[in-house]
């Protein structure tokens, strides 16, 4: 009942997916090669800050991908690989996706941002498979980027649809892979991932640690500088 009480008191103050999708991208250093994971870090592609060049990298074979096409110019053949139609930056490139594989297995995408099932305290991220026999398990290139990427951010809402914690402990689901999430978005939170535990950055405004950590499995520590999360109505 705490829990289902945490939920509903927060509802007014969490982002929504786009917000989410808008801070994560504006976190984005300059120059970096990202690839997007299905769902909402995909999204991420419409929020990509101006004043920086970031490559979006897409592996069925693509550099430079740019936001969502307008509704009605949609091209059947640019697509990412979620099967979304995207569209291409100047500069853009497209090959074959096993050189998509090589640049993710050599080391050479610096940050994938993916989404989530679960994540534990010690950057364990599951995100292929929640073993439900109504939804097969797919894991595209998700094991790869995970292992690959110089560095994994997770964005995901902070709990289940049934108010469950999705940042726990030690995660029930089977791994995608240990220890390589460095930072998670969340609906109400933004959470460095740190050898000393989960760090709070940012939290939504009029949210008390107490109220987060009701919502949240392993114990956080709050930031000495921590910000309000706050991102433009999108």
């Amino acid at each position: 009942m705490a829990m289902e009480a945490a939920v509903q008191d927060n509802a007014a103050k969490k982002m929504t997916r786009n917000q989410v999708a808008w801070r994560a991208a504006n976190e984005i250093p300059d120059g970096s090669y990202v690839n997007l994971g299905i769902g909402l870090p995909t999204t991420c592609a419409n929020f990509m800050p101006e004043d920086r060049e970031i490559v979006l990298h897409s592996e069925n074979g693509i550099l430079g991908v740019g936001p969502a096409p307008e509704p009605g110019t949609e091209d059947p053949e640019l697509i990412n690989a979620s099967k979304d139609p995207i569209t291409l930056v100047p500069g853009g490139s497209f090959f074959v996706h096993s050189d998509a594989f090589v640049m993710i297995r050599g080391g050479h995408i610096d940050l994938a941002l993916l989404g989530a099932f679960e994540i534990s305290e010690k950057g364990d991220l599951a995100n292929w498979t929640t073993e439900n026999p109504k939804f097969p398990p797919g894991v595209g290139g998700a094991m790869d980027l995970a292992a690959g990427a110089k560095q994994v951010w997770v964005l995901t809402d902070h709990v289940t649809r049934k108010g469950a914690p999705k940042i726990v402990n030690s995660c029930s689901y089977p791994l995608t892979a240990k220890q390589v999430v460095t930072k998670i978005f969340t609906d109400l939170a933004v959470i460095d991932v740190t050898d000393k535990g989960l760090v709070v950055r940012e939290m939504a405004e009029g949210l008390t640690l107490a109220g987060l950590q009701e919502l949240t499995e392993p114990e956080l520590t709050l930031a000495p500088d921590c910000g309000i999360l706050s991102a433009p109505v999108l």
